[in-house]
């Protein structure tokens, strides 16, 4: 744990942030309105998923700090002076490396020693590998059976996530090791609540377990399986689900598709009679909308979870992963 100097200091950032409004997920992102000086320790993370995994394991004892804001794209974040000090500060930074190089950075430089990279706890898969994240994956869509799989029409994706896809959290058992493993760190860092974090990873687990069941329920017999995407970060669900995952773009939804990419699509969609062209709540319609005013499909939102909008189907991780089951089931015309 930091020393009682390092301590202050932290708590002392912590509170600015959270009286200034600069942090994610919430009024009081001290955790359940405790003040910052009541908290047993400090976790920072770099993506909305595994801000919920710290509050929801840690309660009321731990103090999280989220550096992205609400309605920021996680993968462009670039921290401020007083953010690199609450990393320096924090006695567990929990981030997903290759997601987010600024906060890489700011983690290598300034907390190696408290650092918790998911990319080392959990297997995270190969990009381009049921990721569609390979840039020379181009496939004939002439209808001859070849099965595609998850499928990438975009080009370079702008943003190096190294040689892995780090968008796990949509594969609610990798959650689950995920929570599994911050609990254990924290018992760590804080072994007189070590008891109180692993029954918090416990409750967190079933629940992600339950939401697994939901989903292998709810698209376990569908009339389609194919899921039209702005930008391909949902390979992890359409992979665990045996869905087949067509992204107009790459894994960066800021990069703009050609009218050549926009037009493979569009003809994807109109050959296979897919309804639905998914959107989502950090991206501009206007590329789904063009598509589907030339198809007569339908716009619709599925939330990748790297942050809750008002756009979001819900307001935390299992009310947004239960919305896009609902969105996926209805697009796919599932029993």
């Amino acid at each position: 744990m930091r020393t009682p100097i390092a301590r202050a200091a932290a708590l002392g950032a912590t509170t600015l942030m959270i009286a200034t409004g600069c942090a994610a997920g919430g009024e009081d992102n001290s955790g359940e309105g405790v003040a910052p000086a009541d908290a047993a320790l400090t976790v920072v993370t770099g993506v909305y998923p595994l801000e919920w995994l710290a509050r929801e394991i840690g309660g009321e004892d731990v103090a999280v700090v989220q550096l992205t804001e609400p309605g920021t794209e996680p993968h462009d974040l670039e921290l401020t002076g007083r953010q690199i000090a609450q990393v320096s500060e924090a006695d567990i930074a929990f981030y997903v490396g290759g997601l987010q190089p600024a906060v890489d950075e700011a983690v290598g430089q300034e907390a190696a020693d408290a650092a918790l990279d998911v990319a080392d706890v959990v297997e995270l898969h190969p990009a381009g590998e049921g990721g569609g994240h390979a840039e020379d994956d181009r496939h004939d869509h002439s209808g001859d059976g070849h099965d595609h799989g998850d499928e990438e029409h975009g080009e370079d994706d702008g943003h190096d996530h190294g040689d892995l896809d780090p968008h796990f959290w949509l594969d609610v058992d990798l959650m689950q090791e995920a929570a599994s493993a911050l609990a254990e760190r924290m018992g760590e860092v804080d072994p007189d609540g070590a008891d109180r974090y692993q029954e918090g990873a416990e409750r967190v687990i079933g629940e992600l377990s339950g939401i697994g069941e939901e989903y292998e329920a709810g698209l376990g017999s569908c009339e389609h399986r194919e899921v039209v995407v702005g930008h391909t970060a949902f390979s992890y669900l359409t992979e665990r689900y045996d869905l087949e995952q067509i992204g107009v773009s790459g894994v960066d939804p800021d990069t703009e598709p050609s009218p050549a990419q926009i037009a493979a699509i569009t003809d994807i969609v109109r050959d296979r009679d897919i309804s639905t062209i998914f959107t989502e709540p950090l991206m501009p319609a206007a590329t789904a909308d063009t598509i589907a005013a030339e198809t007569g499909a339908r716009v619709e939102v599925l939330d990748p979870l790297e942050g809750v909008t008002e756009r979001s189907p819900g307001d935390d991780y299992p009310s947004i992963m239960r919305g896009n089951l609902d969105a996926l089931s209805e697009a796919l015309t599932c029993d």
